[in-house]
């Protein structure tokens, strides 16, 4: 139903509706130099607080709901969803992670097709942090699962 609507919409506006439609492809199941985590490593670190977690959502969406104790450090994406993804395009502030390059990270976005928190987490290792975690799944099996969340 929501996809007829989109079209309808999108044809009453003259706007094509397949971008719209589209989405995006689910990000890679490993990254070279991070581990990735499932929830319930996340929720562990978390509850011992044993890591930093690094939402790299919007500020919008941050707003809306996230771990407990995550700080924003917001991803602007330009770049393609892509593991082979081109940073120039894109604005990620290392600068506002740890300055302990040794300190346990995690990122995470919304979920598999998060690409943001992806992104950063490569970024991360790529800057010469050694203890990234990269939790795939995100916020939104955080979120199903009825994990605390901090609004």
């Amino acid at each position: 139903m929501k996809t007829l609507l989109a079209t309808l919409l999108a044809c009453t506006l003259g706007l094509s509706a397949a971008p719209a439609l589209a989405s995006k492809p689910e990000t890679p199941t490993a990254i070279a130099g991070a581990k990735v985590i499932s929830v319930d490593e996340g929720k562990a670190l978390a509850a011992s607080k044993a890591a930093t977690f690094i939402d790299t959502r919007s500020p919008v969406n941050f707003g809306k709901g996230r771990i407990p104790g995550a700080v924003i450090v917001a991803y602007k994406e330009k770049s393609e969803p892509s593991a082979s993804f081109d940073a120039s395009q894109d604005a990620f502030p290392l600068d506002k992670l740890p300055a302990d390059k040794k300190a346990r990270i995690v990122f995470y976005s919304d979920g598999p097709t998060g690409w943001k928190s992806y992104k950063a987490a490569v970024l991360a290792v790529k800057a010469g942090y050694t203890n990234v975690m990269y939790m795939r799944s995100g916020f939104a099996e955080w979120e199903t699962r009825g994990l605390p969340v901090e609004r």
